[in-house]
């Protein structure tokens, strides 16, 4: 059971891993040559589409996260499973109380110190996507197969 999470959670945290950066490097800076009166219906369309993506990939790693947090293989140092929850609770803490707050903002107008906003508050979430990541692929090699 310790191996099937180990690979289902690099799976949602190297998932989000990717999707993060892209996010960060390409999509949220692209949102910039988005016409001010378009931007409301791409924002919307950008808030639940991108749900299809990460909703399942934040669901996995949720449920990894608590089956290694309570359930932690013998040979798994306790820190890892610790480093884990905390890059996750980063992510999603600033997923739900920066990043989400802020996609609901513009409304009918482009604020573009919003948009600015949003790209230098999504380096946190890409920070812990990244670190978590890490944290899962470590703790893959170190569950015993």
């Amino acid at each position: 059971m310790a191996e099937f999470a180990a690979v289902a959670q690099v799976v949602g945290s190297v998932g989000m891993f990717g999707v993060i950066w892209i996010v960060q490097l390409v999509h949220y800076p692209l949102m910039r040559f988005v016409p001010g009166a378009r931007f409301a219906d791409f924002e919307a369309a950008h808030s639940t589409r991108i749900s299809w993506v990460v909703g399942p990939l934040m669901a996995v790693e949720g449920v990894c996260v608590l089956a290694f947090f309570f359930a932690p293989p013998v040979s798994l140092p306790w820190w890892l499973p610790w480093a884990g929850a905390v890059a996750e609770a980063i992510a999603i803490g600033t997923t739900m109380f920066v990043s989400a707050p802020l996609h609901g903002r513009p409304g009918a107008n482009f604020d573009p110190a919003l948009l600015e906003r949003l790209i230098a508050t999504n380096w946190i979430r890409t920070a812990a996507w990244t670190g978590r990541a890490a944290v899962a692929i470590a703790i893959m090699v170190v569950v015993p197969r």
